[in-house]
């Protein structure tokens, strides 16, 4: 977190997705992760803008061993790539689906995890079950809609 990406941590923490769309004239494309130029035209005209927190899924991996804190506790867990309803793909985690449920262009919903001081708890997302209440962070993770 540093000060251009903190309007995006801090939406997260109140339960809201947000992405970078080009406001360059004959762009307009939105991108993730939050950079402070456009990845397709170079322009540094971009903004914030919300996102609608639905996706569907392209790819996923089941992570049965990281080491790394806080991942080995949650071990097993399903790394994924989905395609964002505005088009962007993002890196993310699916919860809420065994395995064998996933399926190829599933739809897909954000919420959020809190990290930090509020323990790793769900903290509510796209069908706007509030925000994140003592969370120092929280990212986005994505269930079945």
């Amino acid at each position: 977190m540093d000060d251009f990406t903190r309007p995006y941590w801090d939406a997260a923490a109140e339960g809201r997705l947000l992405l970078r769309r080009c406001r360059a004239e004959g762009c307009g494309a939105a991108h993730h992760y939050p950079r402070e130029f456009c990845p397709y035209c170079w322009s540094e005209d971009v903004g914030w803008e919300p996102a609608t927190g639905r996706a569907t899924l392209y790819t996923w991996s089941v992570v049965h061993r990281n080491d790394l804190p806080p991942f080995g506790g949650r071990v097993p867990y399903v790394a994924a790539v989905v395609d964002l309803a505005e088009g962007p793909r993002m890196m993310t985690e699916i919860t809420d689906c065994p395995e064998p449920e996933l399926r190829i262009g599933m739809p897909l919903v954000v919420h959020f995890r809190g990290v930090g001081e509020a323990g790793g708890e769900d903290i509510g997302g796209a069908e706007g079950k509030g925000g994140a209440e003592g969370a120092a962070v929280a990212v986005p993770v994505f269930r079945p809609a």
